[in-house]
């Protein structure tokens, strides 16, 4: 793709989210008129019912009332079905409307603060999960999680938290290539499930795998369905006079009290059961269908191809229908009209049963199948991603030595136009670069720069960058670590720690990229020089590559070492009379010019 013809590509991509909402909109606004015509047959229905009625109790005009009533209530319940049917379409295309708007705001940069955080997914002391804003508010899964549910969310932050192997990156980045332009099939996707608010929670669905299967003799649930069908028609016949109770009751007690007794003797597990299968209705209605319209793609991918293939094999989605179909019932037994018939059939018990046989044929093929979903939805995401950012280009994964080469290389979150893009070089040639500068001069930004684009390449998906060749690394960053009260731990002490795996990481398979911003800066700066370029050197000994900023000049003294492969590099204002006036571009050599007064007169004080 030529850089000219991305620009031209981006603003179509918003032009047709922006035409795709209007038509929504326009589509809404139609149903919303049809609804109150509808609505007002409804009401006339009802008062021309009620006046018929009342015409009939008081003997006037019989035969055209007898005639009237059922023509009236024939055609009140088409305009009900056909209110009930235009309600549920209004709501299929809001959905679909807010699905456009959401990506409008993604491409007009305003997406902080308005999407799903992944917080939920954190790890504990993650190598460079908040250094790199993996996670949280304005986080890179808040701008990629387009994901319908909250399985497909959760693989999608191990995308970016686990690093991959070489292959399984390639695989993920053909299959998002293949996705990318399929912008109807992620619409489908995001309107999965009748409400927005149902999902397809890992919660949940484990919570249920992890309960202990309840296994009872086959006859027991034979013997359940016949006392309660027999039981039933017994007190029907009863009501209904066709046998008189003495006749009856000899029957029914024993069924009924042989009913009990099971009841009773399943009751304490029946009942975790059955709290815990009312919360899965929603998820399971949005796996169904989610595993349906993957069952019926046809894909060229190896990856994707494979995920479909895992589906077929067991016929998934059919299966997952019996199975909603079970929980729909068990709904049903909640409602109040019918929950006196089902303790007398006792078929909360029935259901569970039936339930935990489905789920003793189809655990694994259920927990594989979600998994199938969960990263079909992930790969998506990054598809709508690389879809709305066509100026980014897919990456050449390498395999072999440490290496992370590229063009105009940008931060993924700055402005589509607005970032300032820097030429990389970090190879068997140059392993690290120390980046000295002023404050706000960009270095850390830079540093995140290099990581988040690392991130996003082994998930797949495009960097932010004019061209990009780098290998599959363990990324290990020093950016923004901070004391902790709880864990007793000072910033230095947190930082050492860090250091101190990165270098062990070093004895692994895996190359390592090192992003670290002022190194050790709770030391004085002659022990800092030392002790940093003892880190630099075991790292680079280890075949790591990386970079680190510094405002202490003293520290590129570390790069003039030969034996080490570094690189001095710099970031200032060309500007020698307004020092704050940065252009973010890294430049060879070393910092010469300070900001200090500059940074004293922002303060409103005289230098």
């Amino acid at each position: 793709m030529s850089i000219s013809s991305a620009p031209a590509q981006a603003n179509a991509v918003l032009a047709e989210y922006r035409s795709r909402v209007q038509s929504l909109q326009g589509q809404i606004a139609a149903l919303r008129t049809r609804k109150l015509c509808v609505l007002a047959i409804i009401l006339k229905g009802v008062l021309l019912w009620g006046a018929l009625l009342i015409l009939a109790l008081n003997g006037i005009g019989s035969s055209f009332i007898n005639l009237g009533i059922p023509v009236v209530t024939v055609v009140w319940a088409l305009a009900f079905r056909s209110f009930l049917r235009s309600r549920a379409k209004s709501i299929a295309l809001a959905h679909r409307s807010s699905f456009y708007e959401r990506g409008i705001d993604r491409l007009e940069d305003h997406w902080h603060g308005k999407g799903s955080d992944g917080i939920d997914f954190a790890r504990v002391n993650h190598l460079y999960q908040s250094d790199l804003d993996m996670l949280g508010e304005g986080s890179l899964f808040e701008l990629l999680c387009t994901t319908r549910s909250e399985v497909g969310a959760e693989r999608l932050a191990s995308f970016l938290l686990d690093p991959p192997a070489l292959e399984e990156a390639r695989a993920r980045q053909e299959a998002v290539k293949e996705l990318r332009d399929a912008a109807s099939l992620r619409e489908e996707v995001a309107v999965l499930g009748k409400y927005q608010f149902q999902n397809c929670q890992a919660k949940h669905l484990r919570d249920w795998l992890s309960l202990p299967i309840i296994h009872v003799p086959r006859i027991v649930p034979v013997f359940l369905l016949f006392s309660g069908t027999v039981s039933l028609m017994l007190g029907l016949c009863g009501y209904a006079q066709l046998l008189h109770w003495p006749q009856i009751m000899p029957l029914l007690i024993p069924l009924v009290v042989a009913q009990a007794g099971i009841g009773l003797a399943l009751l304490r597990r029946v009942r975790v059961h059955i709290k815990t299968l009312l919360a899965l209705g929603g998820d399971v209605a949005v796996l169904r269908q989610g595993v349906g319209l993957m069952e019926r793609q046809q894909f060229h991918s190896a990856k994707l191809r494979g995920l479909v293939e895992r589906l077929h094999l067991r016929n998934a989605a059919a299966r997952i229908r019996t199975l909603e179909r079970l929980l729909h019932a068990m709904e049903r037994r909640e409602d109040f009209i019918l929950y006196g018939f089902s303790l007398w059939l006792a078929a909360g018990t029935q259901l569970v049963l039936a339930i935990e046989r489905w789920r003793t044929k189809h655990q694994r093929d259920l927990e594989d199948w979600l998994d199938a979903w969960a990263e079909f939805e992930a790969l998506n995401a990054l598809a709508c991603y690389a879809y709305e950012h066509p100026k980014d280009t897919f990456p050449d994964l390498l395999d072999g030595d440490a290496r992370f080469e590229a063009e105009g290389l940008c931060h993924p979150f700055l402005p589509r136009d607005g970032g300032v893009g820097n030429n990389v070089a970090l190879n068997d040639s140059t392993a690290f670069w120390v980046i000295s500068g002023s404050n706000m001069a960009g270095k850390s930004t830079f540093l995140r720069a290099l990581g988040l684009n690392a991130i996003l390449a082994m998930a797949g998906a495009p960097v932010r960058a004019l061209s990009a060749r780098l290998t599959v690394f363990t990324v290990c960053a020093s950016i923004s670590i901070a004391n902790s009260l709880v864990e007793g731990k000072s910033k230095f002490l947190a930082e050492v720690e860090r250091l101190r795996e990165t270098i062990r990481l070093t004895a692994t398979d895996r190359p390592i990229l090192f992003l670290i911003d002022e190194i050790l800066s709770g030391t004085n700066s002659r022990d800092r020089r030392i002790a940093a370029k003892s880190v630099i050197e075991a790292l680079v000994s280890g075949g790591a590559v990386g970079a680190l900023s510094t405002h202490d000049l003293a520290l590129t003294e570390i790069a003039e070492d030969p034996n080490l492969r570094g690189l001095n590099m710099h970031m200032q204002s060309e500007n020698a009379e307004e020092p704050l006036e940065f252009d973010y571009r890294v430049k060879p050599g070393i910092l010469r010019q300070t900001n200090a007064l500059a940074i004293v007169r922002m303060m409103g004080i005289d230098s």
